[in-house]
């Protein structure tokens, strides 16, 4: 089957663009697919995928979760693990009873980070969205009480002087046992399903082959990664790329189902397909 260019969204973060790089730069068999690569922050490209506007995202798992009548979760290219949560921060500690009277500074109403947020802290509802490598700043500012960081922040904050309240992926570790599903990539329905799964073979080859040569990427992640140091970037993709990465497996998949089954039950999502990865 020829098709033109398919759109491909996902972040400038180290860990995506990690796992990207051999896809978009013609380094695996792409088994004849072109791709069209937008790099925006992740809760921006989770606005385009609720206007129904890329072909293939990368995606907050809480924005998927409301999005499952309209895509289908690849099994490669995820962000699942543990001690990878995102991290609720402040100038100095925070009772309960503080954090859920203060303004926190979170990265976008669909992202996971939110979800935990909520889940974690449900009277917590004082919030100010922004972009998610603003939320130090703001937090050092008094703009804000505290801060709910996520991606390369978590490596930086303690730097700046600010303090972890409570590590959130921690907190869905002890509720579950289960690794934290934070972001996947999702591929529209209507595409065929054998493109579907040709798209998840190429992207599987794409995380297979940064692995296996790590060094290989590096320039591309170096050039979206806002003079942030080596070291930083790669603790980054450490942390976010795994075997998880290759494919879910069972463990993933049962992660990210009961993720969903844990929103819809206390309100979170109105409600889901059950049937939302790949055949």
């Amino acid at each position: 089957m020829t098709m033109s260019a398919i759109t491909i969204g996902y972040s400038p973060c180290p860990n995506d663009t990690f796992i990207f790089d051999a896809l978009v730069h013609g380094k695996i068999d792409a088994e004849g697919l072109h791709f069209e690569p937008i790099l925006e922050d992740v809760e921006a490209l989770n606005r385009r995928a609720f206007a129904g506007e890329l072909q293939v995202t990368k995606l907050s798992y809480h924005a998927f979760a409301h999005l499952t009548h309209r895509y289908r979760l690849l099994d490669a290219g995820s962000a699942l693990g543990f001690g990878c949560g995102p991290l609720l921060i402040a100038r100095s500690p925070l009772s309960d009873t503080e954090i859920n009277a203060g303004l926190i500074a979170i990265p976008g109403q669909f992202t996971t980070a939110n979800f935990l947020l909520s889940m974690a802290y449900p009277n917590a509802r004082n919030k100010i969205e922004m972009l998610f490598s603003d939320i130090e700043d703001a937090v050092l500012r008094g703009d804000a009480t505290a801060g709910l960081i996520i991606h390369e922040n978590r490596f930086t904050y303690a730097q700046k002087g600010l303090i972890c309240l409570t590590d959130l992926g921690a907190w869905w570790e002890r509720q579950t046992g289960l690794p934290i599903p934070l972001g996947g990539i999702a591929v529209r329905r209507d595409l065929p399903d054998e493109v579907k799964q040709r798209i998840n073979r190429a992207l599987r080859r794409s995380v297979e082959y940064a692995l296996a040569h790590p060094d290989a990427p590096m320039p591309y992640v170096r050039e979206h990664a806002q003079a942030m140091e080596d070291e930083v970037m790669r603790a980054h993709i450490r942390l976010y790329v795994n075997d998880f990465s290759r494919d879910l497996g069972a463990a993933g998949r049962q992660a990210v189902t009961e993720m969903f089954r844990m929103a819809y039950k206390v309100g979170a999502i109105p409600h889901y397909e059950k049937d939302f990865f790949i055949n």
